[in-house]
C-alpha cells in the first residue's frame, strides 16, 4: 500500500519548490500559474532516530527507512470544481491521495505574481476549501441519484448510505468540511469509497520567507487552523530546498552563520504520518534494519503480509521485542533469557516500535 500526500494550494505559492525540498526532486519552477500541468511524485524518508539506535547496537551493513509518497499537485483556481484551469483533472489526482498538504503564500515578493494580486492566507483558503467543497457536493449528489434509482427499482432495498450522503449533502451545502462534520466512524467508513476531498486529514503549510511581513502572515493563518482544529506548520520552502544540496556540514554552518529561525520539512513528514495514522516496526539483523510502516491497530498477520505473502501464507507467530527493551539489554539471546521475547499469534495488535522476527513456512 502506498501512502500519499497531495501538496495542493492556488498557483505560485511555493507547491513545487516545497516538494522539491521534500523529495529532492526536479519538478517544474516558473513565475506562471500552472507551470505543473501533470503531478509530480516524490518519496521522503521518514526519518527515525530509533532506527540508528538500533544500527549502532546492531551494527547492520544497511538501513532502510520507512517513506512516504508526495504528490505535487498544479494549482487550483477558483472555479476548478467546474473546470476552470484543468480543475476537474487536478481535483481527480488530490482524490488518489491520503492526505493533504494546503501550501500556503506567506510572503510578499515583486518578482512572484500573485493569482489574486493580493496576500491574504484567508481569502486564498477559503479559494480552494470552497473548490473541495463544491467538487465534493457534486459526486454526493450524483451518488444520491443513483441509489435512488436503485432504491425505485427494488423498493425494499434500504441503503445506509443514502442517510449518510444526504447528511454530507447538508454540510456541504452550508460549506462544512466533511472531516469537520458530526459523522461518527461507522458513517464515514460507508462513504470511503467516494474518496471526499473535504474527508481527508488536513495540514496548512505556511510558506514563509525572512522578512517580518510573513511572520504577520503566519498568525493570520494561525488563527484559522485553530478554528478547523488543524495543525500549521511555517517552511522557508525556498531555503530549505537550497539547504538540501548541501551536505551535512555545510548546512549546519549555513544555519549557524545566518541564524536561521527554524527547519520544517521533516515536521511535515512527521506530521504526514500521524494524520495517516501510522505506525512503526522493525526487522532486525546483521545484513539490514528495516523500519516498516503500517496502520495503527494493524495485527501480526497483516505485519507479516506488508513484508512479503509468503510471511503471511505460511505464518506460525511472530516474536515480539519492545524497543525500550532492546535498547536497554542490547542482546536478543539476554533479552530472551529474562523472558522480554514474547510469542503472539495472527491476531496481535502491533505497537509503535515493536522489534519482530516472523516464523513462517511455506
Amino acid at each position: 500500500m502506498s501512502f500519499k500526500c497531495g501538496i495542493v494550494g492556488l498557483p505560485n505559492v511555493g507547491k513545487s519548490t516545497l516538494f522539491n525540498a521534500l523529495t529532492k526532486g526536479n519538478a517544474a519552477i516558473a513565475n506562471f500559474p500552472f507551470c505543473t500541468i501533470k503531478p509530480n511524485i516524490g518519496i521522503s524518508p521518514v526519518l527515525d532516530y530509533r532506527i540508528q539506535k538500533l544500527s549502532k547496537i546492531v551494527n547492520s551493513k544497511k538501513i532502510v527507512h520507512t517513506f512516504i509518497e508526495f504528490v505535487d499537485i498544479a494549482g487550483l483556481v477558483e472555479g476548478a470544481s467546474k473546470g476552470e484551469g484543468l480543475g476537474n483533472q487536478f481535483l481527480s489526482n488530490i482524490r488518489d491521495t491520503n492526505v493533504i498538504v494546503h501550501v500556503v503564500r506567506c510572503f510578499e515578493s515583486n518578482n512572484i505574481v500573485h493569482a489574486y494580486q493580493k496576500i491574504e492566507p484567508l481569502k486564498d483558503i477559503e479559494i480552494i476549501n470552497t473548490e473541495l467543497i463544491l467538487s465534493d457536493l457534486e459526486t454526493c449528489e450524483k451518488s444520491v441519484l443513483q441509489l435512488k434509482k436503485k432504491i425505485k427499482i427494488n423498493k425494499k432495498l434500504e441503503d445506509k448510505t443514502l442517510f449518510v450522503l444526504q447528511k454530507c449533502i447538508s454540510f456541504l451545502s452550508r460549506g462544512v468540511m466533511i472531516r469537520n462534520a458530526l459523522l461518527d466512524i461507522e458513517e464515514k467508513k460507508i462513504i470511503r469509497y467516494l474518496r471526499l476531498l473535504t474527508l481527508k486529514p488536513t495540514m496548512y503549510v505556511a510558506n514563509m520567507n525572512e522578512e517580518k511581513e510573513s511572520i504577520a502572515l503566519l498568525n493570520q493563518l494561525k488563527i484559522i487552523a485553530i478554528k478547523e482544529n488543524t495543525v500549521v506548520i511555517p517552511v522557508l520552502a525556498q531555503l530549505e530546498l537550497d539547504l538540501s544540496s548541501m551536505n551535512t556540514t555545510e548546512k549546519k554552518y549555513f544555519i549557524k552563520e545566518f541564524d536561521i529561525p527554524f527547519l520544517g520539512l521533516h515536521d511535515i513528514i512527521n506530521k504526514g504520518y500521524q494524520l495517516l495514522n501510522l505506525i512503526t516496526f522493525f526487522t532486525v539483523g546483521p545484513k539490514e534494519i528495516r523500519a516498516w510502516s503500517i496502520s495503527k491497530g494493524s495485527t501480526s498477520i497483516e505485519a507479516a503480509e506488508k513484508i512479503h505473502s509468503d510471511f503471511k501464507k505460511g505464518f506460525i507467530r511472530a516474536q515480539i521485542i519492545k524497543f525500550s527493551d532492546f535498547l536497554k539489554y542490547k542482546s536478543e539471546s539476554i533479552i530472551k533469557e529474562l523472558g522480554k521475547c514474547r510469542t503472539e499469534g495472527k491476531n496481535y495488535c502491533i505497537q509503535d516500535g515493536d522489534i519482530i522476527h516472523f516464523l513462517f513456512n511455506v
